[in-house]
């Protein structure tokens, strides 16, 4: 199926509760998944095939072996998961604030079953997995808080979780807080590392820097790569973006933002939105 770049939408393509997208594709099929928090099952998983009509088959962690959250206070759980689709298998990594800490699970259908947890040892929260074309497979995830946020990098064995190297810190954002929700790309040879920046409220944008090495240095872009800062938009709070190209070569951003209510309100929250 091809998508057409021209095709008209309506944002947000997930109105309510479904914060911190990520997304993959598996030939025509596209998936989805978003953070959960303490809400059990966790990281809810959606299927599209047009990147605009979604449908819900399931969740990743719906097993208490693979998520054990009694007892966790309100925003702890589960936080901002990556999906990626390698070599006929799904992976998701993410964080169990509080719990295990991160780890990732994969299934050869996305619907699952998914595998119990495998742990892997650095990293403070929002882990994203890179596979490269020399069969390394990076992890990038943040590190540190508020202005000493940063993001770090490592290779692991995919099949373990062991890590192969030290982890290197390989971005420090633009100078704002909350340098968060690191995604490393490999797109014609060059390497690209997005976060977003400024926290999850007015401040909160999209950064983007690129480098012929996946652990830089990287140029950083100027200016966001992706924001409603400093707009009269009603949409607002834009960031926590992920990349996806689609099979006709053109490339989309998923990402979270609010609908304010009297420019201050957030009735549902924070909701999944699509940029070409």
């Amino acid at each position: 199926m091809m998508i057409q770049s021209s095709i008209s939408y309506s944002n947000p393509i997930l109105p309510g509760f479904y914060p911190d997208p990520s997304i993959t594709r598996a030939g025509d099929d596209f998936y989805l998944v978003c953070s959960s928090f303490e809400y059990f099952p966790g990281v809810p998983i959606f299927h599209s095939r047009d990147l605009i009509h979604w449908t819900q088959i399931g969740h990743v962690l719906d097993r208490m072996s693979q998520l054990d959250i009694r007892g966790c206070k309100s925003s702890g759980g589960i936080f901002a998961p990556t999906i990626r689709y390698y070599d006929g298998m799904f992976y998701m990594i993410t964080t169990d604030v509080g719990g295990r800490g991160n780890f990732y699970v994969t299934a050869a259908d996305p619907a699952g079953p998914w595998s119990d947890p495998i742990s892997i040892p650095y990293g403070g929260i929002d882990p994203s997995l890179m596979f490269d074309d020399d069969g390394r497979v990076y992890v990038t995830t943040q590190q540190g808080a508020d202005y000493d946020s940063h993001a770090i990098q490592y290779e692991i064995d995919v099949a373990t979780g062991e890590a192969l190297t030290e982890p290197v810190v390989i971005w420090t954002g633009d100078g704002g807080p909350w340098t968060e929700g690191p995604h490393l790309y490999k797109i014609n040879g060059i390497y690209y590392i997005m976060t977003a920046s400024g926290g999850t409220a007015k401040e909160h944008r999209e950064i983007i820097g690129r480098s012929s090495s996946p652990y830089g240095p990287f140029e950083r872009l100027p200016h966001p790569i992706l924001t409603h800062k400093d707009t009269e938009s009603p949409i607002q709070y834009l960031g926590h973006a992920d990349l996806i190209e689609d099979n006709n070569g053109d490339w989309w951003a998923v990402f979270l933002g609010v609908r304010l209510v009297d420019s201050k309100y957030t009735v549902l929250g924070r909701e999944t939105f699509l940029a070409l």
